[in-house]
């Protein structure tokens, strides 16, 4: 925690308890606690010790058993593989020397631990996707060499509104420790992209829309439900034909303006799958400067047929004043904006909101979810 390469990342590791037990083979996490196992750290170097501790705690600034329960639901083996391989690889790289921190080795030298570097600032997404793949052509989806264990489990035994604060805590205390911090460059880059795990903004946008939108009207056997397929149980998934209203609000400020057209493409795309009776598309600044409806009749020309209107200024409390003031009961919001709003987030938004971040990873709304649009 002295060490300034590390230090932003002080405060995340004394969030939760720690214990040392007889029962714990190696160590693990449930992206609050942390468990160590005696005789394993017993074995352990200091510096060993040292990087155990740090990969533990990357567990929870990136908050791996939260945001890839999906992929672990796919296949638990090769998520943990690839949230390993990702973590391992980061702190390889920030002390190649092993001036504070070393990758445990065997009495033979061998390193202890998924490590490869060919995986050098891929996601765990993208690792996981190529470990799938091998996995499928007959290897093993990664070597089963890891020092430690993943308590999934554990992390779904907390409670949703105690995972959100702690998701805040962990964002909040990541800011912090870079300001307070020395690490500049590729280091202060790397934090502030622990702020918002590296996942496709289109993948988050459309599992967003899905889930808070999709009716329960029927179930289908066409789609299987993918939650419970890792446990071999196959359920149907629920479908429905047709969703309620969803709001989308396009900020236009110049930042944003050339994000506006791949943005309301992918928009178009999901509407087509979920079918909502009818979508809001509002453009603001400091206020609502325009607003398109369109539903099943007209949804297809959206992209071409949109007017953007407006400019300067950035306020999206406009947007949640408009749809209180309007009266309209949307299902969802999706806000598109350069997060530079300063304390006008709002907090009186009547459904669900989904800010979709442009050109700044360190920016997190304290309200509602924050993903991030790449150029």
């Amino acid at each position: 925690m002295r060490d300034p390469k590390f230090r932003a990342l002080g405060g995340v590791m004394m969030m939760g308890a720690l214990q040392i037990s007889d029962a714990c083979k190696t160590a693990y996490t449930n992206g609050r606690d942390e468990v160590y196992g005696r005789g394993f750290v017993d074995k352990l170097r200091r510096k060993e010790l040292a990087f155990i501790r740090l990969h533990e705690t990357m567990h929870k600034a990136l908050r791996h058993l939260t945001t890839y329960r999906r992929l672990w639901d796919i296949d638990k083996q090769v998520t943990n593989h690839a949230c390993d391989y990702v973590i391992n690889g980061i702190l390889v790289k920030m002390d190649p020397n092993e001036t504070v921190i070393a990758m445990p080795r065997d009495e033979n030298g061998q390193l202890i631990g998924l490590y490869d570097p060919r995986f050098d600032g891929m996601s765990e997404k993208q690792v996981f996707d190529i470990l799938m793949q091998e996995k499928k052509d007959g290897g093993g989806g990664g070597d089963d060499k890891g020092f430690d264990e993943h308590d999934w489990e554990g992390a779904s035994d907390i409670p949703e509104e105690e995972q959100k604060k702690l998701g805040e805590e962990i964002e909040r205390t990541l800011r912090q420790g870079l300001m307070a911090g020395n690490a500049a460059g590729d280091l202060e880059r790397l934090f502030g992209e622990l702020l918002a795990p590296k996942v496709d903004w289109r993948e988050v946008l459309r599992e967003f829309i899905q889930s808070v939108c999709t009716g329960m009207d029927d179930s289908s056997w066409n789609r299987v439900n993918k939650r419970f397929v890792g446990d071999d149980i196959y359920f149907p998934s629920m479908i429905s034909e047709s969703v309620g209203e969803i709001v989308v609000g396009g900020d236009m400020s110049g930042s944003c303006t050339h994000y506006i057209t791949p943005f309301l493409s992918e928009i178009k795309a999901i509407a087509d799958e979920v079918h909502p009776e009818k979508l809001h598309l509002m453009y603001w600044d400091t206020a609502v400067a325009g607003h398109e409806e369109y539903d099943a009749s007209n949804m297809d020309s959206l992209v071409q047929s949109t007017k953007p209107r407006g400019g300067g200024g950035t306020d999206p409390r406009c947007v949640m004043n408009y749809i209180n003031n309007h009266n309209i009961k949307p299902q969802c919001i999706i806000i598109l904006t350069d997060g530079e709003v300063g304390n006008a987030w709002g907090n009186d938004w009547n459904a669900p909101v989904l800010w979709v971040v442009v050109g700044n990873r360190k920016i997190v709304a304290p309200v509602g979810t924050t993903i991030y649009m790449e150029g």
